[in-house]
């Protein structure tokens, strides 16, 4: 099995998931086979809330081959500390901070992790 392989299958069950260290307890993303903090090999899969906030952003336009529409990517810091790489749906504004929440679409027959602004106001 991959690394990674938990990963996506949490995504199709519609919860997202990071690597908890078993000897230090770090979470780590991307998916890897060791721990960079301890050198550990053991690790249990964490669910994450999915609540972060933005930490950069661009509009991705690919030279060649552009989408149907220009896409949003952002850097997402986690709540649980880590920072994952998605894109931004929904939003017309976007600020360094503003809070996100994770939600799963299909696209091009996968499913994907992908953020939008947060509904709750406590956020």
């Amino acid at each position: 099995m991959s690394d990674e392989a938990f990963f996506w299958e949490g995504v199709d069950r519609g919860q997202l998931l990071a690597q908890k260290c078993g000897d230090c307890g770090s979470l780590r993303h991307p998916p890897l086979p060791m721990c960079p903090a301890c050198q550990s090999l053991n690790w249990t899969a964490q669910a994450l809330s999915g609540h972060g906030r933005v930490h950069g952003w661009i509009v991705s336009k690919h030279p060649s081959r552009p989408d149907e529409s220009p896409r949003t990517v952002v850097l997402v810091d986690l709540e649980e500390g880590i920072r994952m790489v998605s894109n931004l749906e929904g939003a017309s504004h976007i600020e360094i901070g503003a809070p996100v929440e994770v939600v799963f679409r299909e696209i091009g027959g996968a499913t994907l992790p992908q953020f939008r602004p947060a509904t709750g106001a406590s956020r």
